[in-house]
Order: structure tokens, then C-alpha cells, then sequence
């Protein structure tokens, strides 16, 4: 989940707490778009003097709430390889409890340097950067990893990355990296999960651990189609889905966490 800071997302800590009671959670981590340097991809995220502003948002809100939800402060950190120092040394600046790596394909900077103009290689690039992401160290989990789906998105087809995609998930698994289940997915072009099911599937053979997450840019989509979502990894043979308190991951029984949602 965001905060304004990044420029588009509503509502305050509060808020996202509020809701977060309401669905049934007893503790929420707030990802909030990293910082980057030199104004990269300024308009979409906080800028590097806001980062204190930042953590004080999130330790006031879980000082508030202390006893009744237990608030993080975690960080979506946008992965390319020119990124990896500057990742670095930011992650061990704060004491974030949760850091998701992202590969945006979307955003400008990403495109001007990896996007060639045919389609397809810029896929295998995503899948690719996505290993890397994952064997770089720097993540606990990655975000929403499919998300290129979307881009030129009436000729996607599954099947035809599928081998570029199982060579990917082979290297994450190598790494030990969770990936998200990403709710929002269903808000996008492609309205289904980040993945899908079919590449959900591949990651279990894998056992690949999986966190759900909802994205949430406003407050009322704290927790939204969590129990959706846990539905389907039941279905597919998951049995326990992962959270991350001060970057130790721990495992959840499916069927225990189900029933405390709202």
C-alpha cells in the first residue's frame, strides 16, 4: 500500500489502518515508491528529501495504532541493474521490514533504456530483469510479476513466453525470492491477477513462496480480493502464503488466515 507521497495515491495512514481493521488484518506494511536519484521518474514517487518525512508518516501512524494493528514500514524499490548501488545503500538506511523489488515496464526511464520497439524482446527483457531482480539480493519479494502482460496487451499470449518465463521463474527460485499475488491486477487492462493463474501454477511447482498483496492507492482497497486470492492458491496446491516482519519471512497456513478476512 502507498501514501500521497508518491504523487498518486489518496488517503492518509490512518485511512489504510481504519480499513485494515475493518477486513480482519492484525498488521499492515506500507510499500510506498522508493526515491530514486536524479529526478528519475520524479512525478510517480517521493523525491530523496522526502524520505524522512516518509518513515515519520508510517512510525506516527504505528505509534497510534500500537495494540491494535501493527504497523510497518516497508518500500517498493524499483529494480534495473544501474540501480543496484543506490538500492543498496538506501534499504540499509532505514529499518524497513518488508522491500518488494519492482520491475515497472511502464515507466519512461525503464522504456528509454531496455524497450528496442519489438515487443516480444521487450517481454523476454522483463522476464529476464525479473532473475536478475530476484539474484541481486536486495528484495524480499517481487511485485506484481507479470505486469508487462498489460503493454500491447490484445497480442499477449501466455503461451508463447512460457519458456522464457518458466527460464525466469527457475532462476528466482535458484535466488529464493517470494512473488507477489497481486490484486490489483484485476483494475488493469488485463483484468486478472499479477500473474495468473497459469504462471501462479508455475511458480508452485517451483515452490516458489507467494505474498498477497492489494496494491492499494486509496484506502478501500486495503486487503481487497484477499480471500479471492487465497481461494485460487489453494486451488493450485499452495498451503501457506508468506508476510515479512524485519525481513524474515514467515509462513501463514492458508486455511487459518482465511477465516479471520472480512
Amino acid at each position: 500500500m502507498h501514501t500521497t507521497l508518491c504523487r498518486h495515491a489518496t488517503g492518509s495512514v490512518d485511512d489504510y489502518a481504519r480499513q485494515a481493521v475493518e477486513r480482519g488484518l492484525k498488521g499492515m506494511t506500507v510499500t510506498c515508491h522508493c526515491p530514486l536519484p536524479n529526478r528519475i521518474n520524479h512525478e510517480a514517487r517521493m523525491a530523496p528529501d522526502e524520505l524522512d518525512t516518509y518513515v515519520d508518516l508510517v512510525f506516527r501512524s504505528a505509534a497510534e495504532w500500537r495494540g491494535r494493528l501493527d504497523i510497518r514500514m516497508g518500500m517498493e524499490s524499483d529494480f534495473a541493474p544501474f540501480l543496484i548501488p543506490y538500492l543498496t545503500e538506501l534499504h540499509a538506511s532505514r529499518p524497513f521490514s518488508y522491500i518488494l523489488g519492482s520491475v515497472h515496464p511502464h515507466a519512461g526511464y525503464f522504456k528509454e533504456r531496455y524497450d528496442t520497439g519489438e515487443t516480444p524482446a521487450y517481454r523476454r527483457t522483463y522476464y529476464r530483469m525479473l532473475a536478475e531482480a530476484a539474484e541481486s539480493g536486495l528484495f524480499d519479494c517481487l511485485s506484481h510479476p507479470d505486469l508487462v502482460k498489460n503493454i500491447d496487451h490484445a497480442e499477449w499470449d501466455f503461451d508463447r513466453y512460457a519458456p522464457d518465463i518458466e527460464a525466469s521463474l527457475d532462476r528466482i527460485a535458484a535466488a529464493g525470492t517470494c512473488m507477489e499475488l497481486n490484486t490489483s491486477g484485476l483494475l488493469k487492462t488485463i483484468k486478472e491477477y499479477n500473474p495468473g493463474r497459469a504462471q501462479l501454477e508455475m511458480m508452485h511447482q517451483r515452490r516458489i513462496p507467494v505474498v498477497v498483496g492489494a496494491d492499494a492507492h486509496t484506502a478501500h482497497r486495503v486487503a481487497d480480493h484477499f480471500k479471492e486470492a487465497l481461494d485460487l492458491l489453494a486451488d493450485i496446491g499452495y498451503r501457506t502464503v508468506s508476510i515479512f516482519l524485519d525481513r524474515e519471512r514467515r509462513d501463514l497456513a492458508i486455511e487459518q488466515v482465511r477465516p479471520t478476512l472480512r
